[in-house]
């Protein structure tokens, strides 16, 4: 495909300029230039390139491949299963749901080959899944059976009688032993794949705080969760000074492939169904364990 710039185009962003002049969305657009799919006049470029009166911009059209929901061997461990939920250990790694970039290899297509009992509320690309976890976090995750237990679940969560319960490593020594992050977060307005503290268009995110121990650069530490906002734990570490270690969105430094050391431990609810009080722990994954043994205690 080509497109020729005109006059009354000159010195915009050739990301904004294709958005504007194509059926394309962003996403798109940035999946284009990461795969380096954009030239202009030949040369491959930025998505920060202005463009110029008479250049001759090219690009492939790209044609997402079909999501799947084809049942498929994944690697996750369940803690728990009955008739109406199942707790799984999510690895590090793993995303949670077919979408965007991510078309297949879900949890939710190794759960489709585990049972055929999922809810669906959600979209056909969900079946069961009631909340997530980023696909580098590790740890607990509930999952419905069927949508009765699914809308229960879900109420609990919003009326916040879910309790969550993290462990993450801290970039730095934090000196309280306990502290309080209480900042909205939105949408970041320089990068729509992270999300920012803010006052514009933001939504109140409560965070508790723990000292677990303290590390020559590091701090271990226990989170517990009042709200459920996109990245919160990662956003107010960050946002407090203590990003967590090993992020590859939130701090500045280099990243292995196992992603941000942020492990969701303990979950403890009332089970809908069975009105029993639940409890699931789960280990700290072995990538995390090996690093902090190699660390000097304070």
């Amino acid at each position: 495909m080509k497109i020729n710039v005109v006059e009354s185009d000159e010195l915009l962003r050739i990301d904004k300029y294709l958005t504007n002049k194509t059926k394309m969305n962003r996403s798109t657009i940035t999946k284009l230039f990461n795969d380096s799919k954009i030239k202009v006049n030949g040369n491959i470029v930025k998505p920060s390139y202005k463009v110029l009166v008479g250049d001759i911009i090219e690009y492939e059209e790209y044609i997402p491949k079909p999501l799947s929901l084809e049942k498929q061997d994944v690697d996750f461990e369940i803690i728990y299963e009955d008739d109406y939920l199942i707790i799984v250990n999510k690895p590090s790694g793993l995303v949670v749901h077919p979408g965007s970039g991510n078309n297949d290899q879900t949890l939710v297509n190794g759960l489709l080959k585990h049972t055929d009992n999922l809810s669906d509320v959600n979209n056909n690309y969900r079946p069961g899944i009631v909340h997530r976890l980023d696909k580098d976090t590790s740890g607990l995750l509930i999952v419905a059976k069927d949508n009765k237990t699914h809308e229960l679940l879900s109420q609990m969560f919003i009326k916040r009688t879910i309790k969550k319960e993290y462990i993450a490593l801290l970039i730095g020594e934090f000196k309280p032993d306990t502290a309080l992050i209480d900042a909205p977060i939105g949408r970041d307005e320089k990068s729509r794949k992270m999300m920012s503290v803010t006052s514009k268009n933001s939504k109140e995110a409560l965070t508790h705080l723990s000292v677990l121990k303290r590390y020559k650069g590091y701090t271990l530490v226990k989170l517990n969760l009042e709200t459920g906002r996109t990245h919160q734990i990662r956003v107010h570490m960050k946002y407090i000074g203590y990003p967590i270690y090993n992020d590859p969105v939130y701090t500045n430094e280099k990243s292995t492939e196992f992603g941000q050391f942020l492990h969701s431990s303990n979950l403890e609810f009332i089970h809908p169904i069975k009105k029993e009080r639940v409890s699931f722990e789960a280990d700290l994954p072995n990538e995390f364990k090996e690093f902090i043994n190699t660390l000097e205690i304070l």
